[in-house]
């Protein structure tokens, strides 16, 4: 059995054409012709817009014309992750789909229904003739992941639609009404490199590994480890007990996601070799005993011998970029305090690179509130400031602020209720979603997001919940059947 045999087959079969197309974010303009040429051939209108979304209109179906217009949403990249020992080429290569039960997962790599999911169920509506609608637009924005580039570029005038159904969130019975804001935080700095003296002097690499990393937004809550900083730690301790000098560091590769892996290269004397293989030891044991109900397998901490590089990091730059990198915060700051349940304020400190006479810090950061989150990203300013790296805030967007009194969720909730004779629960996410662009693009818009169960999204681990798919691409389809008229 493959994917295509899975119900319903207009969205399988849709989801599968995804997967044999490269898309990783920044790399869209291949999937958003796609969509183009099969829109036009389902008969609908089709184009591309100047910020490289792909933007389709579809006629209603017969008694179907007086109905208000909806726009469906999603995005077309896709987070590229994949576990160290696969060779994927996200440019070049389709995502291999497995089903194991009631799942579907790839071969080692992240499965793209994020989101590609709801991309496949504006497919599925535009293909399947027998699906009553009124008149339909569709929104499928580009890398959506690595920030929200296309949202950011729709022009105000490009949607007529006065509601919006964006397919982008990952639990199957929740109706998503809210969500973070978010900032890019990016640290910088040039220095001299220095030339290695070879005489009496060893090099290690150590490497962190093994970690389940996740989604920065929904999964931050969950406190697991975070590979740059667990490197941070084990840097910190080694330079000051081995005399270590950093020459390289490298660790995660997009924004958004959890790193799993961080890797350095650090040289020291001789005669410090047994001591930085017993202090990785040490932080080994300990960091496995931190984690050991929260990492699914053992954290990996190793230190082994390498060829000596040629250049290295001029000590107090090194020392001071270390100590920065520990002392940035990362994970939870603050819950919401009328819902302690949700996160209101955190940061991911996603990506490292360090070598080359080049130094960079790219962290995430997310909150609710507006000035909680300019407080967050002043605090991490201060730090990286104090290191002598240079701050850029980019790619800041502000959240979505739920409309409780809403009638169109009002109507949701309703067709949920008489489909499955249960309430579909109504909350507000940790996440970013482009909901919180278009608002004020599109004031009088009103928009709630929906979609099937996707766990560990932005990871190798992504998977998605075969019978959730049928139930809400079902629920959807419900919901522009009960769309009211004008």
């Amino acid at each position: 059995m493959t994917i295509k045999d899975l119900k319903p087959t207009h969205v399988w079969n849709a989801f599968y054409e995804l997967t044999q197309i490269p898309r990783p974010s920044g790399h869209t303009e291949t999937v958003a012709k796609f969509l183009v040429d099969f829109a036009k051939q389902q008969g609908a209108e089709a184009h591309i817009d100047e910020g490289g979304n792909v933007v389709i209109r579809v006629a209603a179906t017969p008694g179907y014309e007086n109905r208000q217009m909806v726009v469906l949403q999603g995005h077309m990249d896709m987070v590229p992750q994949k576990t160290d020992d696969s060779k994927h080429d996200f440019l070049t290569d389709p995502i291999t789909t497995i089903i194991d039960g009631d799942w579907v997962h790839a071969d080692r790599t992240t499965l793209g229904a994020d989101d590609g999911m709801g991309i496949a169920f504006g497919m599925a509506i535009l293909s399947d003739k027998s699906i009553e609608h009124g008149p339909l637009e569709m929104l499928f924005t580009r890398d959506e992941e690595t920030g929200m580039y296309g949202a950011f570029e729709l022009k105000e005038d490009e949607l007529q639609s006065k509601l919006m159904i964006n397919i982008d969130s990952e639990t199957e019975g929740e109706i998503t009404i809210g969500c973070a804001g978010g900032m890019d935080i990016n640290a910088t700095l040039e220095y001299q490199e220095e030339q290695t003296v070879a005489d009496g002097v060893t090099a290690f690499r150590i490497s962190v590994g093994n970690l389940l990393g996740g989604h920065s937004g929904l999964e931050i809550h969950l406190s697991r480890a975070n590979a740059n900083k667990l490197m941070a730690r084990v840097l910190y301790a080694l330079i000051n007990h081995t005399d270590a000098l950093l020459s390289s560091w490298s660790g995660g590769n997009m924004r958004n996601a959890i790193p799993r892996t961080s890797e350095a290269v650090i040289i020291i004397p001789n005669e410090n070799k047994d001591d930085v293989i017993r202090i990785v030891k040490e932080y080994a044991d300990i960091i496995r005993h931190e984690y050991k109900d929260i990492e699914k397998e053992p954290v990996e901490l190793k230190a082994e011998e390498v060829t000596l590089p040629s250049t290295l990091v001029p000590e107090a730059i090194g020392v001071n970029l270390i100590s920065a990198a520990l002392a940035a915060q990362d994970g939870v700051m603050r819950y919401i305090p009328t819902m302690p349940e949700v996160v209101e304020t955190s940061c991911n400190f996603a990506i490292v690179n360090i070598g080359g006479g080049k130094a960079s810090f790219c962290l995430l950061a997310r909150s609710a509130n507006n000035t909680m989150k300019d407080y967050f990203c002043a605090s991490l300013t201060s730090c990286f400031n104090m290191a002598g790296m240079k701050v850029v805030l980019s790619g800041g967007y502000s959240g979505w602020d739920p409309n409780t009194s809403s009638p169109f969720v009002a109507l949701m909730k309703d067709v949920y209720q008489k489909m499955y004779g249960a309430e579909p629960k109504v909350l507000v996410v940790h996440a970013g979603l482009e909901c919180g662009i278009f608002g004020p693009k599109y004031p009088d818009m009103d928009m709630a997001s929906v979609g099937p169960t996707l766990l560990s999204p932005h990871t190798p681990s992504e998977r998605c919940h075969i019978p959730s798919v049928e139930r809400s691409f079902n629920y959807i389809c419900a919901i522009l059947k009960a769309i009211p008229e004008v």
